[in-house]
């Protein structure tokens, strides 16, 4: 039995789709498991060079043994859904939605646009803010996936008890991912900047309540970072400390051409700033990470684009990587250098001497 939470450290952004497709497949995962709702994209390069983007479902759909769940705290875009079940050509019985999911509506777009949340907050309009406060406020019309399938075919197929599901198959020695969403700095409870926050909380604890699950039952908790935070465009969205810009970095990093990220949703430019020290001692004290992930060290320098493994590493890269590892007290076993698959290095404990730590709780990302 083991269970794996992957949670962002920053603003979102920080790959962990990515991750989560990388652990399910190295780590032959049974169950994988996505958090939130079609607000948030999780993107990544495949190796045949196309961009997978999703908004619904988990990324660990690139295992193909590997069963695929929408959880009770999920909301869901059935337009969204069935549009990534199609695309992806899966199988309706690789995939599960449990019965108490909540379907957005046209309604709660609508509304979301009334109140002007796009300029207020950056929403992206999806509906998931307002579907989250009619089911705080337990509105009459609120529709649960299960009471939605009595009038859409192919949805009754999905439908499950996703905990009943996943606390069955943790029992009998099986493998589970919790694929987090957002970043830690969004949380709407935790988050320093509030209102500028998501609707919920995106911290392990939070994504474990979504699902149904015991932290108890707990193996694994993956911080994912990134070496220079994103957060999508605006300053309405909230601050990001150290901001830069795209040359800057692409300057810094030694890139030969432009670089740019843009929101997966929005599909406007991200704003980037530099490490912050403090936002991500706070993601390793509320999260307690087993282990860490770091994305982004192209953007450190350019030439670890190319990078294999360890050894080939720029030296600023090695360092950045010592640390992050160092201050936390936390191995970082994943770095990715670029966005494919295929740009994740798998590090095994004490390479060059100072990548493995013991994590000890008395020490959280000091100095």
């Amino acid at each position: 039995m083991s269970l794996w939470v992957i949670v962002g450290g920053q603003f979102g952004g920080e790959g962990k789709g990515k991750i989560s497709a990388f652990i399910t497949r190295q780590e032959e995962i049974d169950i994988c498991i996505r958090c939130g709702g079609p607000n948030s994209g999780h993107t990544f390069v495949a190796e045949d060079g196309s961009t997978v983007l999703l908004r619904q479902l988990p990324t660990g759909y690139i295992r193909p043994e590997t069963r695929l769940l929408v959880p009770a705290g999920a909301l869901v875009d059935l337009t969204v859904l069935k549009y990534e079940l199609d695309s992806l050509r899966l199988d309706p019985k690789r995939v599960g939605v449990d019965r108490n999911a909540m379907i957005i509506e046209q309604s709660d777009r609508d509304r979301e646009s009334q109140l002007g949340l796009r300029d207020r907050l950056s929403s992206t309009l999806c509906g998931v803010g307002s579907a989250v406060a009619r089911r705080a406020l337990r509105s009459a019309d609120v529709k649960l996936a299960g009471q939605v399938a009595h009038d859409v075919t192919w949805l009754a197929d999905l439908v499950t008890d996703v905990s009943e599901e996943a606390n069955v198959a943790l029992d009998c020695g099986k493998k589970v991912l919790v694929e987090g969403t957002q970043g830690f700095g969004l949380s709407l409870y935790h988050t320093d900047c509030y209102p500028k926050a998501t609707s919920r909380d995106t911290t392990a604890a939070g994504f474990l309540s979504e699902v149904g699950l015991s932290p108890m039952l707990v193996s694994e908790i993956v911080v994912v970072f990134r070496t220079f935070p994103i957060r999508v465009a605006g300053e309405q969205a909230g601050p990001i400390n150290d901001e830069i810009d795209w040359d800057i970095l692409r300057q810094e990093s030694g890139y030969p051409h432009p670089i740019q990220e843009m929101t997966t949703v929005s599909k406007k430019v991200r704003r980037v700033g530099r490490f912050d020290w403090e936002l991500a001692a706070h993601a390793v004290r509320y999260n307690r990470p087993t282990r860490l992930a770091l994305n982004g060290l192209d953007y450190i320098s350019y030439r670890d684009s190319n990078a294999s493994d360890w050894i080939t590493l720029s030296s600023q890269s090695k360092e950045f990587v010592r640390q992050l590892s160092s201050r936390s007290t936390t191995s970082v076993n994943l770095i990715g250098v670029g966005p494919r698959l295929a740009n994740i290095l798998a590090l095994s404990s004490g390479i060059d001497g100072g990548i493995s730590a013991i994590y000890d709780t008395s020490l959280i990302l000091k100095g």
